[in-house]
């Protein structure tokens, strides 16, 4: 269920829009994609990566199904503005001879969430409803409905259709800070190019794999590890007691090394950590530290319930 806070909406200008059209265009997408594109509707947005053979991270994207005959495009994706560049050369790579159409449509579409407002928009409150609107889409985030109702809009569109919906603009360190009180990651801020493993951050339970869909780009891995149960270090929302550590700072136990710190927002971050280690600081009362901060783990109840007991870490 999505819970209502006051209602604000944010153009989230890290994030661009990639189109996809073509005959062969979720064909082309359900081989390469983690999540199963056959599920993909106009009613039903899905979250999904782009991993390398090894199973690395290479993106993660929404997925939407919405036309732009002007670009011949019939499916949408809400990516990572600054690298939309590299993941639309990516595909370009593996389109060889396939009908398929790429453009990048960031100089069109603005993408943003409103948070406190999904009763306002017709969307039963199950993650990924989506439906049509204003020349655009409109979804519930397919991680955690908490993180509100996406959207990608024409750009004209996207400030007149929130004031229609009486939501005010709010600041994105707002959203930031809602999203790490979820311990949800955002893209590279958190998640390492070509070196994060997508269940060090509990990406299938944030819906973005389908273990059943098949082959995929860095499938096999992915799913070995999934089945042996062989992760030791997670992402998780730390709160910040000191000064904010920058993004890579070494988080230590002593000095043993814990882990490294990813994105923050106040007093908020994230933070990759080994859970052995992790432990260990919480059966002895040890402090965890980056820099001149200390760090303390804030789980939310979904990420708790997703780590191995104690007994069951660093036994694989």
């Amino acid at each position: 269920m999505v819970e209502q806070t006051e209602p604000f909406f944010v153009p989230l200008e890290r994030r661009g829009v990639l189109g996809i059209g073509g005959s062969e265009a979720r064909t082309f997408l359900q081989n390469l994609v983690s999540n199963d594109v056959r599920r993909l509707a106009a009613d039903r947005a899905l979250y999904a990566l782009l991993l390398t053979p090894q199973g690395k991270y290479l993106h993660d994207f929404f997925l939407v199904e919405h036309a732009d005959p002007e670009a011949g495009t019939t499916l949408l994706l809400d990516v990572e503005r600054e690298r939309a560049a590299d993941l639309l050369r990516r595909l370009t790579l593996y389109k060889l001879r396939a009908d398929v159409v790429l453009a990048d449509l960031s100089d069109r579409y603005t993408a943003g969430v409103i948070v406190g407002a999904s009763d306002r928009f017709g969307l039963p409150p199950l993650e990924g409803s989506a439906r049509p609107a204003d020349g655009g889409i409109v979804f519930v985030d397919p991680r955690r409905g908490r993180l509100g109702v996406r959207f990608v809009l024409p750009r004209d569109r996207a400030t007149g259709f929130a004031a229609a919906n009486q939501v005010r603009r709010g600041e994105e360190s707002e959203y930031d800070a809602l999203r790490l009180r979820e311990g949800v990651p955002d893209s590279s801020r958190d998640l390492a190019v070509e070196r994060s493993f997508p269940l060090e951050a509990a990406l299938d339970e944030l819906h973005a794999i389908d273990y059943g869909k098949g082959c995929y780009v860095g499938q096999e891995l992915t799913a070995r590890t999934h089945y042996r149960g062989t992760v030791r270090k997670r992402l998780m929302p730390v709160r910040i007691e000191g000064v904010t550590p920058a993004p890579g700072t070494p988080v230590l136990f002593g000095t043993v090394e814990a882990g490294e710190m990813r994105s923050s927002s106040g007093s908020l971050g994230m933070a990759l950590l080994r859970l052995e280690t992790l432990e260990e600081a919480r059966a002895t009362g040890g402090a965890l530290r980056a820099g001149d901060a200390t760090l303390v783990p804030q789980l939310p109840e979904w990420l708790a319930d997703t780590l191995p007991s104690p007994d069951a870490i660093g036994k694989h």
